[in-house]
């Protein structure tokens, strides 16, 4: 939840006393909360706040997203920004703390919202299974659902940034991020021994948090035997720095700032440029940083990478057109197409 740019002083920073900051709640599940008792809770937040950013996991039952659509659509409101993630819980609840963490830079609604789908590059989720014999989140061979029935089994899935398996106690470890992370996880019934070990000793992660179990989780990964785990960039600074290494753009329709190719708030989408013939490949300029955080800062990123020290270069969306009207207002409920790519 965030305030409005002009109603509770610039985005982050802190207002006069009593006003409402930036902060995080939790939307009941359809079941648990009747429609009219959900649209007043999200009126209220929206005029107490300013602005909603809702992340959810792709996979989210479907009357979760209907009725979050719903409430957007009957308010009418372009304030409410509406992004399914293709993530695991626990990495949403992340990405959700990084964005918190960002809403103390200087930064607007619209860019705070479009930069969720920047983070979800920069995460490794996953989760230590006793079986995968019910999983389809993530693509598993027909051998590791034999072997998923020998008594004892347990596996690694890692769901982000690429699916994959491994047999715990005779595959190595998964490779793991480029750059500081820390590592949250949450158990189930299943042991964290693997995580906090030799999991968080093969990623070098500065730091370890426990965290409960989502209650989605159970149902993503098809089983209760489960911890899942998730590591992400920690560091205010450099989370600041990634977003604002990434080009921005004005939405036509709302006039917010925003980087990518859509305004998840009121889902216009950002006139492309015009075309160059067989233009060169985008690099990122190197630029100097703290000796500090310059160890935080992803090293090994695809295409252009930068020497060390420099912030990770993240794809640079065309170059904006002059604003043009839109012909209509976007529909409120208006399906969000998937991120573009970013450093692939």
């Amino acid at each position: 939840m965030l305030p409005a740019p002009g109603r509770h002083g610039p985005l982050g920073r802190q207002g006069p006393p009593g006003l409402p900051g930036p902060t995080v709640m939790a939307l009941r599940h359809p079941r648990e909360q009747p429609l009219e008792e959900a649209l007043a809770e999200v009126s209220a937040v929206l005029e107490q706040h300013g602005f909603l950013v809702v992340l959810h996991p792709a996979a989210a039952p479907a009357a979760v997203v209907r009725r979050l659509h719903t409430v957007r659509s009957v308010l009418e409101s372009d304030r409410m920004a509406l992004i399914p993630l293709p993530l695991p819980p626990l990495a949403v609840a992340v990405i959700a703390r990084q964005l918190l963490q960002l809403s103390t830079a200087d930064l607007g609604a619209g860019v705070l919202a479009t930069a969720a789908r920047l983070l979800t590059h920069y995460i490794h989720a996953g989760a230590v299974l006793g079986s995968v014999a019910k999983l389809d989140r993530v693509p598993v061979t027909l051998g590791a659902h034999a072997r998923s029935w020998v008594p004892g089994a347990q596996f690694a899935v890692l769901a982000a940034p690429r699916p994959q398996l491994v047999r715990i106690g005779r595959d190595p470890v998964p490779p793991g991020p480029d750059f500081a992370t820390g590592l949250v996880h949450a158990s189930g019934r299943a042991d964290a021994a693997w995580v906090t070990g030799e999991l968080a000793a093969g990623w070098r992660v500065q730091a370890m948090e426990m965290a409960p179990l989502p209650a989605a989780s159970a149902p993503w990964w098809a089983t209760e035997k489960v911890c899942e785990f998730a590591a992400g960039i920690t560091d205010p600074l450099v989370l600041s720095r990634l977003v604002a290494s990434v080009q921005r753009a004005r939405c036509s329709w709302c006039g917010l700032e925003i980087i990518g190719d859509r305004c998840l708030l009121c889902a216009t989408p950002v006139p492309p440029g015009p075309a160059a013939p067989s233009p060169a490949p985008p690099r990122a300029v190197p630029q100097p940083m703290p000796h500090a955080v310059s160890q935080a800062v992803p090293q090994s990123m695809p295409q252009a990478v930068p020497p060390q020290g420099a912030p990770p270069p993240v794809a640079q969306p065309p170059p904006q057109q002059a604003a043009a009207q839109p012909p209509h207002r976007p529909a409120a409920g208006a399906a969000i197409p998937s991120p573009p790519e970013i450093n692939r």
